[in-house]
């Protein structure tokens, strides 16, 4: 009950930690909800089942509230994807989350890290500025809007050791 309680207030403790296949219908809700083209269950569960992807959860109480999904090659990491429910943006849970998601990687070897963001995502680009990413490159025309607008991605790098 005072879990429950806790979660409805919003003074539940966050966690981050590795999700399960359990997880991948909650996550493939989150993407959906996050970007134009959600992953599905199925792309979430094959992700889930690489044995070079690490996802970690964030977790609320019981409630899933976002995920950050990577691919690692080596002694480098590619950020597939990252989202936080849209109730829960702007309290700085993304960046704990990825933080704790980025010293994973490092206690695995991964030396750097990339990932792509699209260039007018502000938020996000935000997000990365402060955990130490540096744009290092750019894909124009990368992103199609559903309008068929294309938006340029930035390469973002940040090394670990």
């Amino acid at each position: 009950m005072m879990t429950w309680l806790a979660e409805f207030w919003g003074y539940a403790d966050t966690v981050v930690e590795t999700a399960t296949l359990r997880d991948a219908p909650k996550l493939a809700e989150l993407h959906a909800a996050s970007f134009h083209r959600g992953w599905d269950e199925q792309e979430f569960a094959d992700l889930l089942s690489e044995r070079n992807t690490l996802v970690h959860r964030l977790r609320v109480g019981r409630r899933i509230i976002g995920f950050v999904a990577s691919r690692i090659g080596a002694d480098e990491a590619e950020i597939l994807s990252i989202a936080v429910a849209a109730s829960y943006r702007g309290r700085g849970l993304s960046r704990e989350m990825l933080l704790t998601h980025l010293g994973h990687l490092a206690g695995r070897g991964v030396a750097t890290v990339f990932l792509e963001v699209e260039e007018n995502n502000q938020p996000a680009r935000r997000l990365y500025n402060r955990t130490g990413f540096q744009v290092v490159g750019r894909r124009e025309r990368y992103y199609r809007q559903p309008n068929g607008e294309q938006l340029n991605a930035l390469i973002m790098r940040r090394d670990l050791s």
